[in-house]
């Protein structure tokens, strides 16, 4: 016989710890709470309604949706929208000034996403003056040209590199460019760069990375590139890294053909940093990390942070990488205002980011399109 105070196993009363420990009451949830719901394709398939639905899906699908509803908000922001402060300039309390005063968009992405299909949205949003300052890397400023002079195609990631290299082909993931691409981008850019090293002799032109986007951009004159865009709408993009590729590559071949070409990198960061000190309010959205995401972010370090900030990449916190730090360690330092709402979504650009735009910038510019057509 057994002795003791234990329940019998065989017992039909629910034992107390696990009565405390699974009926847990809860608390009530609060009346603006948002309830998961997905997309019903009873409803016929209409994308933009898919699109809105992200919001109430959960895990990375949420993401996306306060990316876009992030996005908007910059997008639509106007300083009217504030009350004037009481130290405002007389410029800023003219209340036309105040409705035509944006938030100024930062727009940052790594070179592979130049590589890839995403140039044709990037192209769009620059084309149609939607953002306002670019910055990425030397590759994602020579691959735009490179494209503009051969193509680019879809390989495989499991395509060994050195059969790739016997066949004179380039392998970024899963694309390929073929060397002779870089070839023509060498025939292209000698003779600009002997031009501008004779403007610089001659006319004294101090030559920034910027000025130089700036200037190729004019010169490849193909409404195929993103900087053709930015050269013809003005705005200006930085690449404090230029000489960390083919760029780099072609500037030292021309230092021993031509010599004497100066690259002032000092002028470019007065610049950005400027750009962000004068901005009302300023809003980030940044594709990869690294030098990209540092860049956008320490400029609007000297602002005391931006007001909106959305990054999307792949990587984690752990390793203590820039691309993997979430948006509320750029609030340590300032980069990001201690009030703002930022977004991090943890996923492939290419897969995340035209659903993005097509939700923000580009659905807005169809539905005003469309009105002044019927109008």
């Amino acid at each position: 016989m057994t002795t003791g105070t234990a329940s019998s196993a065989n017992s039909t009363q629910l034992p107390d710890v696990a009565a405390q420990s699974v009926l847990v009451k809860s608390t009530q949830m609060p009346e603006d709470a948002i309830t998961t719901k997905g997309y019903d394709f009873n409803e016929g398939l209409d994308y933009s309604k898919l699109l809105d639905s992200y919001l109430r899906t959960g895990f990375q699908a949420s993401s996306v949706g306060q990316a876009i509803n992030a996005i908007n908000e910059m997008r639509k922001w106007r300083l009217s929208d504030e009350p004037i402060a009481e130290d405002e300039s007389e410029d800023f309390k003219d209340p036309e000034v105040r409705a035509q005063t944006r938030c100024k968009i930062f727009f940052g992405y790594t070179s592979n996403l130049i590589s890839s299909g995403l140039r044709e949205t990037f192209r769009f949003l620059v084309q149609h003056k939607m953002v306002d300052v670019v910055v990425s890397t030397a590759g994602g400023i020579e691959e735009d040209f490179i494209k503009c002079l051969g193509s680019t195609y879809l390989g495989s990631f499991s395509t060994p590199g050195k059969s790739l290299r016997q066949q004179g082909l380039n392998r970024i993931g899963n694309l390929l460019v073929p060397n002779d691409n870089y070839c023509k981008f060498e025939d292209w850019l000698m003779p600009i760069l002997d031009t501008m090293l004779e403007e610089q002799k001659e006319q004294g032109v101090v030559w920034t990375p910027s000025k130089i986007i700036h200037r190729l951009g004019k010169e490849i004159n193909n409404p195929e590139s993103v900087y053709y865009w930015a050269y013809k709408n003005d705005i200006p993009v930085y690449c404090p890294a230029i000489t960390d590729g083919s760029l780099g590559d072609m500037i030292y071949f021309h230092s021993y053909r031509n010599p004497g070409l100066i690259v002032d990198i000092a002028g470019d960061i007065r610049s950005i940093n400027s750009e962000a000190v004068f901005a009302k309010k300023t809003g980030a959205i940044i594709l990869g990390g690294g030098l990209v995401k540092h860049h956008i972010c320490n400029a609007n370090l000297m602002r005391n942070g931006a007001d909106y900030a959305v990054f999307i990449n792949t990587g984690q916190e752990f390793d203590g990488s820039d691309a993997g730090a979430r948006p509320d360690e750029a609030v340590s330092w300032g980069k990001i205002r201690m009030n703002a709402s930022p977004v991090k979504v943890y996923c492939d650009a290419t897969i995340a980011f035209p659903l993005i735009v097509a939700q923000s910038f580009a659905k807005a510019y169809h539905e005003e399109k469309n009105k002044e057509c019927n109008a």
